[in-house]
């Protein structure tokens, strides 16, 4: 994955940072455990405060005495995006401390282009995964086992 190689992880965030510079963040808010080497990497290079939220007892929190100003301009960076849980939940969580949310960016987008957060986010790579429903598989993917690797 490129997220552990610390070159492609730089190479990546100064995309992502690009398309979020616009946004004027004065903190990057990160979903752990995927969001947190990105995220840090973007706030490096926009030059502002990272956060983080987990989880604790299966939802996201805000811990580790971090704080949340209202009216404080953020964006949420995120490693992977499918359903949008996980950053909706972490949006929720900014907009709970009065935060105002400017953008999402994520890294891979396999939504198929149907999440919307409610706030514009940037991609840097889309992608349209198929799905199948199971009882309904193609005759190669019979055989093989369903997993479920994480993002």
């Amino acid at each position: 994955m490129a997220l552990q190689d610390m070159p492609s992880v730089e190479r990546l965030g100064a995309a992502l940072t690009e398309k979020l510079r616009g946004y004027e963040p004065v903190t990057v808010l990160a979903p752990a455990m995927g969001g947190l080497v990105i995220g840090q990497e973007v706030a490096r290079q926009l030059g502002v405060r990272f956060i983080f939220v987990e989880k604790v007892e299966g939802n996201l929190v805000l811990r580790r005495g971090f704080k949340i100003e209202p009216g404080e301009k953020l964006i949420i960076v995120e490693d992977v995006v499918t359903k949008g849980g996980r950053v909706t939940e972490t949006i929720a969580i900014a907009r709970e401390h009065q935060a105002q949310v400017c953008a999402v960016g994520v890294v891979v987008d396999r939504s198929n282009g149907v999440v919307d957060v409610g706030v514009p986010m940037e991609c840097l790579l889309p992608m349209d995964v198929e799905t199948f429903n199971s009882e309904n598989l193609p005759e190669d993917l019979l055989g093989i086992p369903a997993t479920k690797p994480g993002s």
